[in-house]
């Protein structure tokens, strides 16, 4: 358990090494309905990028993560967040906010907007908006309202590799 007066997270880039941890944690934090989700198709077709993916380790224990994807706006590449999660007991401390935080400077480092399905009032406090993505078009069905984008004024088109 993260105690909050010792909190001392170690923030790595996801490695190799890391996916059978990163599973577990995904499958506790979302069980099997996340492979119905729209932002799952996604992922069958995007290209990993573990360059802008990290893990919050606490003492060796993975409590957090963050994947990013390449993709492709209409003609617009950009990079698709997700999924973020985050074990209980480490959400009241910043952890998921840490996670997007440096994946979403990785992507800006690198010269990308960053797409997500995701509540506004969690992602906004990052940049994130509805407004730019009035236009995208998600391969299945999805709330347009919770189609969110920072680093892009307007991104339209199908979510394609």
């Amino acid at each position: 358990m993260i105690d909050p007066a010792e909190q001392a997270l170690a923030f790595t880039q996801e490695q190799p090494a890391d996916a059978d941890a990163i599973e577990a944690l995904l499958d506790h934090a979302f069980g099997p309905a996340r492979f119905v989700k729209s932002s799952e198709r996604v992922r069958e077709f995007a290209e990993f990028r573990p360059e802008m993916s990290f893990c919050a380790w606490d003492q060796g224990r993975l409590v957090g993560s963050v994947r990013m994807w390449k993709v492709h706006v209409g003609g617009t590449p950009a990079i698709f967040l997700g999924p973020l999660a985050v074990r209980a007991e480490g959400r009241k401390f910043g952890t998921g906010g840490e996670l997007v935080a440096r994946a979403c400077a990785a992507a800006r480092a690198a010269g990308y907007p960053v797409l997500l399905v995701g509540d506004e009032p969690y992602f906004g406090r990052f940049g994130f908006a509805a407004a730019p993505c009035k236009g995208v078009r998600m391969p299945g069905p999805v709330d347009q309202r919770r189609v969110l984008a920072c680093g892009a004024d307007v991104l339209a088109g199908p979510v394609t590799a």
